[in-house]
C-alpha cells in the first residue's frame, strides 16, 4: 500500500478525540485552512471544541491564518466511521490508555480509505504496541505534539515495528506542509525527544521539592530567568557549545566532562566515552551549521534580549 494523496494536496482532515490535545488540532488544522471533521464520544463535545477554537482563534490569527481559513469549516460528525469515513489524513487523541489507543486505532483503521495515514498523538505508548489489532498497521504513526498544537510548533514523527517508511515520510512533509516544525525520529524511543528532556527537569524538580532543598517559586524562575532564555534559540546542546567559548563542545567536554559524575541530579550520567565526545562535537558542528562561536554568542545575545522583552511585556500588561 502507498500514499492515497500527495501530503501537498490535503485538504479534508479527521480528528478523532476532542479534548485539550484533539481540539487544539482542530483549531490548528482550521487556522492553515483545512476542511476538519472532529469526533469525541462525549455528550458535550461539540460545544466544548467550539469554545476550544473560539479561545484560540484570536492567536492563531495574530500568528497569521491561512487562505481559506475559516471556523465554519468545522464540521463535528455523529459517529467515528462519519468521521474519518472520507478523510485524507487522520490525527487521533485520546487519551493515554493502551486499551482505548488499540481499540480506536483499530476502528479507525477499518473506516479510513485506504492509503490514508492515521497520526496517533499519544505521549508516550510506542506505535508498535497501538498497532496491533490494525488491518493496515503500514500506514499508522505517531504524530506527538506539544500542548497546545495550535500554538507550539513541534511534532515527532515516528513509526513502529509494522509501518513502513513511506507513511513515516509522508505525515512528516503533511505536518511540515502544515505549519508545524517536524522531527523526523529514525527509531522508537519511550516518551519520545522532548518529553524525556522534560520529564528529567521535572523529576529533578520534584525531588528538590520533597527533600526541601528548594521551593517551587525558586524552581521555576531558575527556569524562567536562567537558562529558559536560552533554550528557546540554542536548545541545550548549543547552549553547552558556547559554554566552551572558542573552543566551542571539543573544550566544554574536555573541561567540564568530569562534572557529569558530581551528584548533581539524580539521574545517572552516562560514560563519556571517546565515541560520545566524538559525536557530541560533530552534532554541534552540524546543528550550528559552521557558524562561527562568536557569531551565535551575537544571535543567542540579540534572541534573549527579545525574549525578555516579550515576557516583561506580559507582565506589564497583568
Amino acid at each position: 500500500m502507498d500514499a492515497r494523496i500527495a501530503p501537498g494536496s490535503v485538504r479534508k482532515v479527521a480528528c478523532v478525540g476532542a479534548g485539550v490535545i484533539g481540539g487544539g488540532w482542530v483549531a490548528h488544522f482550521l487556522a492553515r485552512g483545512y476542511q476538519v471533521t472532529a469526533w469525541d464520544p462525549a455528550p458535550d463535545a461539540k460545544d466544548k471544541l467550539q469554545r476550544l477554537v473560539e479561545a484560540a482563534w484570536p492567536a492563531l490569527t495574530e500568528l497569521g491564518l491561512a487562505e481559506g481559513a475559516s471556523r465554519e469549516n468545522l464540521t463535528v460528525a455523529a459517529t467515528l466511521e462519519d468521521a474519518v469515513g472520507e478523510a485524507e489524513f487522520v490525527q487521533e487523541s485520546a487519551p493515554e490508555d493502551l486499551e482505548l489507543k488499540l481499540d480506536l486505532l483499530s476502528r479507525i483503521d477499518a473506516a479510513a480509505p485506504d492509503g490514508v495515514v492515521v497520526s496517533s498523538s499519544t505521549s508516550g505508548f510506542p506505535m508498535t504496541d497501538m498497532q496491533q489489532r490494525c488491518a493496515t498497521p503500514e500506514r499508522l504513526v505517531v504524530g506527538h505534539p506539544f500542548n497546545p498544537p495550535y500554538l507550539i510548533p513541534l511534532v515527532e514523527v515516528v513509526g513502529g515495528e509494522k509501518s513502513e517508511q513511506w507513511a513515516v515520510d509522508w505525515a512528516a512533509e503533511f505536518f511540515d506542509i502544515a505549519g508545524k516544525h517536524v522531527i523526523k525520529m529514525e527509531h522508537e524511543v519511550p516518551g519520545f525527544i522532548a518529553n524525556r528532556l522534560q520529564e528529567a527537569i521535572w523529576r529533578e524538580a520534584l525531588h528538590m521539592v520533597a527533600n526541601g532543598e528548594a521551593t517551587v517559586e525558586q524552581i521555576d524562575s531558575s527556569i524562567t530567568a536562567g537558562p529558559g532564555l536560552r533554550w528557546p534559540l540554542l536548545g541545550p546542546c548549543l547552549t553547552f557549545h558556547l559554554a566552551g567559548g572558542e573552543g566551542g563542545m571539543s573544550h566544554m567536554l574536555d573541561h567540564f566532562g568530569p562534572s557529569l559524575k558530581a551528584p548533581w541530579t539524580r539521574l545517572e550520567a552516562p560514560e563519556l566515552t571517546d565515541d560520545l565526545r566524538d559525536r557530541m562535537v560533530q552534532g554541534c558542528e552540524e546543528a550550528s551549521g559552521g557558524t562561527p562561536v562568536a557569531e551565535l554568542v551575537a544571535d543567542r545575545d540579540r534572541a534573549v534580549i527579545e525574549v525578555m522583552r516579550a515576557v516583561d511585556k506580559i507582565k506589564e500588561s497583568r
